[in-house]
């Protein structure tokens, strides 16, 4: 559910109208991959899946790449995780990427599957394989 206003509690429609077409279309996908065992290289990975994300159509939310941008790993790590919570609601899929599952991904995994989001598996080279 979009909320209809902004964080300081406005009424704010235009960008309300907007976020609710582009979730109806089913254009966001939530891009979970690993970020906190070596940061360098998975974020590199990360701008890589948003764009193969980007290649197929759909609009990649990757809160790995901009939540640490402000956040603490280390101190802020859960409110990061409940931040990455709300934007996955605006996604019509979760797409999972690389060979092992860590557990910041198992925990967004388990909630995109409370959410009954739709889960696709990839590799590191973006070959979609089953979960």
């Amino acid at each position: 559910m979009i909320e209809r206003r902004n964080y300081e509690g406005y009424a704010d429609p235009t960008a309300h109208a907007a976020l609710t077409k582009v979730s109806r279309e089913g254009r966001f996908v939530y891009i979970c991959s690993p970020y906190r065992d070596s940061p360098r290289i998975n974020v590199m990975r990360a701008r890589q899946y948003c764009k193969f994300a980007v290649e197929k159509g759909r609009i990649p939310l990757a809160p790995h790449l901009y939540f640490p941008q402000f956040l603490s790993e280390i101190d802020e790590r859960g409110k990061a995780m409940l931040m990455n919570f709300e934007l996955m609601k605006l996604c019509s899929e979760v797409w999972v990427f690389g060979e092992r599952i860590t557990e910041g991904m198992e925990a967004e995994i388990a909630h995109a599957e409370r959410l009954q989001k739709n889960i696709r598996y990839f590799t590191t080279k973006c070959e979609e394989v089953s979960g």
